[in-house]
């Protein structure tokens, strides 16, 4: 079982994106894609999620074809997706934020609901809070929430660390580490390469939309020089 891309290519409006590039991501691994800005991975985010149908190559869950498929198509088939920023109901409160995200389920909402409270106790302690009124890392917790509700076997975080104070994003990756132990793949998109490093297992450094770094995490974890040559070039 597997999310396997193959020669993936994005475009966004003339500009290419994203260009040539494969990879796979196992469950219970942690997939780490850094890059500068405009290195294309929030695209690769929208496209692997079905918000930026891609222009050549493959998406493939576990031996189906997902390339280009409706995001509820994919959504079903168990990937989820974390974009970028607190993409919350900030007028209801976490418990309808939870039910909300969980209404494309055919069954099983409350299990939904008990699990990801397991998950995240500090969300069910605050289930009757409006969710506009948390701390930013709890919005963010909660965006995590979201994406844990449709019960994803694979899940891909953009930069969830966006505007939180490195300790905030520190808890946050413990998350991160506890859904990986529990079976669940992640890709990280993350501006913090030293911690996204540190909990990853594997990385991909993106520039100008080209892979200039694959392989396990510990061969940038650590090494200043390898990182910045795979960034800028450098």
């Amino acid at each position: 079982m597997s999310l396997d891309v193959s020669g993936l290519r994005v475009e966004a409006g003339s500009r290419t994106v994203i260009d040539d590039l494969s990879f796979r991501l196992e469950p219970g691994r942690i997939l780490a894609v850094l890059g500068a800005n405009g290195a294309g991975k929030s695209e690769l985010v929208m496209a692997l999620a079905g918000m930026l149908p891609p222009v050549a190559g493959s998406v493939v869950l576990e031996g189906k074809d997902l390339t280009g498929a409706h995001p509820a198509v994919i959504r079903r088939a168990g990937l989820a997706a974390v974009p970028e920023g607190h993409r919350i109901l900030t007028q209801l409160t976490v418990d309808d934020n939870l039910r909300a995200a969980g209404s494309i389920l055919p069954r099983g909402l409350k299990e939904a609901l008990e699990e990801t409270y397991e998950l995240f106790p500090e969300l069910a302690e605050r289930r009757d809070q409006i969710a506009g009124t948390m701390s930013g890392g709890q919005q963010q917790m909660l965006a995590l929430g979201h994406a844990m509700m449709a019960r994803p076997r694979y899940l891909l975080i953009d930069e969830m660390s966006l505007g939180l104070a490195p300790v905030v994003v520190k808890r946050l990756m413990g998350f991160v580490t506890d859904l990986a132990a529990r079976g669940t793949a992640v890709l990280l998109i993350e501006q913090f390469a030293d911690l996204a490093l540190g909990i990853a297992h594997n990385a991909i450094v993106l520039r100008g939309g080209r892979e200039r770094y694959a392989g396990p995490a510990s061969g940038l974890r650590g090494n200043a020089a390898r990182l910045n040559e795979a960034y800028f070039g450098i």
